[in-house]
């Protein structure tokens, strides 16, 4: 393996999938990538993890039970928790000239958890805009499949699947030493070059346009039933509605994010074809891959501001849960400084004295 090309593999880490044989890339021109890669990282792990955090222990902790969709969006903010926390790992690798200490294992567990956010967070988009369909289209027929039940159902379903898609993070990702550049690297070990081409078009086609396909439907149908004025009258109707902005907002953004970063992937997959004979686009789709997959990232930070900015029943869940925690910690600190009953018989045995004297 060439320098070039490990150094391209390193580069691309868990998080893209373009294969890392590629004789075009200027490794000069990634530099200024690597100089901000490992803050932005950082930032992105501190402001998700408190951010995501936060909305699980809404969910968790309120007294009323969660609706269908704040069970998929509960479970999407996990798997926002779940992905954000393998940054910090990849930053000090590459702060550390992709020098990677932690082991084997969690080379493995690290990028599994980038695999699992690509292939869950979609798909749980995809049955809130479903629920939202159901509710707002199918508002008479199909009531029973938007029990919180089924909703934790259909969850299971989709971690367990996801796991699955992560397979081959998990049987090809190791932490081994490459010569080339003298240190031990997280680096993705395949059997043949094909597997690149493979997990592309699983990613494109099962990780993204199936589930958009999906989206778009149920979206389109929705639009228009929130310009039917015949359902304005019915006020379960306008009660969906303002639930339905949320998400409606939530899907604009995340398909705002990860559209780059599956062009790129799109694009990658044609070069192993070599559809594009010439350096030029190969040169340009590797910085465009390392930017989408950054903006990418971003998603998990922006889902939690969205729920707070628009989501109007999140934030009188939040509201109350958080107040219920400040009194009850208020309470306690009350509750600790007891008055000492030889103490307030003291004061009152003085006071006494003092009435006296002054009659």
């Amino acid at each position: 393996m060439m320098t070039e090309e490990v150094n391209g593999t390193l580069t691309m880490l868990a998080h893209t999938t373009a294969s890392p044989k590629n004789e075009c890339i200027d490794m000069e021109q990634l530099e200024w990538l690597s100089i901000y890669q490992p803050p932005y990282m950082w930032f992105i792990f501190i402001l998700g993890f408190i951010e995501n955090l936060f909305v699980i222990s809404v969910f968790i902790l309120h007294k009323s039970r969660s609706t269908v969709a704040e069970i998929y969006l509960g479970n999407m903010a996990a798997a926002d928790l779940i992905f954000v926390s393998g940054l910090p790992f990849w930053a000090i690798a590459l702060s550390n000239k992709y020098y990677w200490p932690f082991g084997s294992f969690m080379c493995v567990a690290v990028s599994s958890f980038i695999q699992l956010n690509l292939y869950s967070s979609i798909y749980f988009l995809m049955m809130v805009s479903v629920d939202r369909y159901l509710a707002l289209v199918k508002t008479m027929s199909v009531g029973r499949l938007r029990r919180p039940w089924w909703a934790k159902v259909n969850c299971a379903i989709i971690w367990i699947s996801a796991c699955v898609l992560s397979l081959p993070a998990v049987v090809f990702r190791k932490a081994m030493f490459i010569s080339e550049i003298n240190t031990t690297a997280c680096i993705t070990d395949p059997p043949s070059e094909n597997w690149f081409i493979a997990t592309n078009i699983i990613l494109n086609v099962l990780g993204f346009l199936v589930p958009l396909l999906v989206i778009t439907f149920c979206t389109l149908k929705i639009i228009c039933a929130l310009k039917n004025n015949t359902m304005q009258q019915f006020k379960e109707v306008n009660n969906e509605k303002k639930a339905t902005w949320l998400v409606l907002s939530v899907l604009l953004v995340f398909i705002a994010c990860w559209l780059p970063f599956h062009i790129s992937t799109f694009i990658d997959t044609l070069e192993q074809f070599n559809v594009f004979p010439t350096c030029t686009v190969k040169s340009v789709n590797h910085i465009f891959n390392q930017i989408s997959t950054y903006i990418g990232f971003s998603n998990s930070c922006i889902n939690p501001i969205l729920y707070i900015m628009v989501g109007n029943h999140f934030r009188q869940k939040a509201i109350a849960v958080y107040r219920a925690i400040l009194c009850k910690g208020s309470n306690r600190r009350k509750s600790s400084f007891p008055i000492d009953d030889t103490s307030s018989t003291q004061m009152s045995f003085v006071t006494g004295l003092k009435k006296k004297s002054i009659t």
